[in-house]
């Protein structure tokens, strides 16, 4: 029989036609707190800049906010893209965050931007961050600084300055290291780390990454074997006509990324049914149809356990792409809901009271 993976949640808080930040944020945290009643393991919010539809600017923040409406589940960054921040600045967020929620939070860490060149640009140059060649060191600095016996800097005098990412440590949050590519993979095995691959963004090279990391992984004491899970944009509906529909805007929200083209707000489901044909988005659309999961609730929760089997994960952590109808309300999502309610029903995750 086929085993029954975990289920977990990445939110990129999406913005759609006629919705505020707030009411896209409000949304978020009503999933979350839907999300925490379900069963499922962890709810990551991603690091992504400047997008009209995307509102997850700053992990920390929605986490933050995220923890403190819910109960148990696990809370987290997927990820902090570390090129934008100083790594003593993310071991302080995350010490912070692990002591307003102990035992509940994630800090996953990514190397790339999170948006196009002018905005890394300016993030650069707004305060100090991680040097990207310099990634696999700051990676280690922040392992450092969360411990409890904290990180020592040698000043040019020769005296030890002693340095901690917040006194008196109890607990630490759990580091993964996010990526799409080899480089992650390799990482993370080296260092003895949890591998999440982004296999929701691309699915290209999925197999020789997880192939990498397992093959390559070196013990570490908190982690003797190797971790790792995968990520899947989902939709998911009483049936599939309606899974279809709400999958549409993400789609073809995708596609403008993918063709560099001009963003927007997320359109409505009506919107991108009345969209005039586009054969490039079309062709784009049609490719990753085939990758992600848009079906009804027996079909999905079936695929994603073909999925979980076939690559040797336990845990999948769905990205609820179903997008909305004009007349749903904008502080609310009723088709993420419904996607994380059926999966949960199909895949067994207890409903905590």
């Amino acid at each position: 029989m086929t085993p029954t993976p975990r289920l977990s949640v990445l939110d990129l808080v999406p913005v759609r036609t006629g919705q505020t930040s707030a009411g896209a944020v409000a949304a978020s945290v009503r999933l979350a707190q839907l999300a925490d009643r379900l069963g499922y393991t962890r709810y990551w919010f991603a690091e992504h800049h400047n997008m009209p539809a995307v509102a997850s600017t700053t992990p920390p923040v929605l986490i933050a906010a995220t923890a403190a409406q819910t109960s148990r589940i696990r809370v987290g960054s997927g990820g902090v893209m570390l090129p934008n921040h100083a790594p003593l600045v993310v071991a302080e967020q995350f010490a912070a965050l692990e002591a307003l929620a102990p035992g509940r939070i994630d800090l996953g860490i990514g190397r790339a931007p999170g948006s196009d060149p002018v905005i890394t640009q300016l993030l650069r140059v707004s305060g100090p961050t991680a040097d990207v060649d310099r990634f696999p060191d700051h990676v280690a600095d922040i392992l450092s600084l969360l411990s409890p016996d904290g990180a020592t800097l040698r000043l040019t005098s020769g005296r030890e300055y002693p340095i901690t990412a917040t006194p008196a440590a109890a607990e630490v949050p759990e580091l993964w290291l996010l990526g799409s590519s080899d480089y992650s993979a390799k990482l993370a095995a080296e260092l003895g780390l949890p591998y999440v691959f982004a296999n929701h963004f691309s699915g290209e090279g999925l197999e020789r990454a997880l192939e990498l990391y397992r093959t390559e992984y070196r013990p570490s004491e908190r982690h003797p074997s190797p971790v790792t899970f995968l990520t899947m944009n989902a939709s998911v509906a009483p049936t599939v006509e309606e899974a279809e529909a709400r999958a549409l805007p993400q789609l073809r929200s995708m596609a403008r990324l993918r063709a560099n083209r001009p963003m927007r707000p997320l359109e409505t489901v009506e919107e991108a049914q009345a969209a005039p044909a586009d054969s490039i988005a079309d062709e784009l659309i049609a490719g990753m149809r085939r990758r992600w999961v848009i079906a009804d609730a027996a079909t999905a929760a079936s695929e994603l356990r073909r999925f979980a089997e076939r690559h040797g994960v336990d845990e999948v952590m769905v990205s609820p792409i179903a997008g909305a109808y004009e007349a749903e309300p904008a502080d609310a999502v009723p088709g993420r809901e419904q996607t994380l309610e059926l999966l949960a029903g199909e895949l067994s995750a207890p409903v905590v009271e």
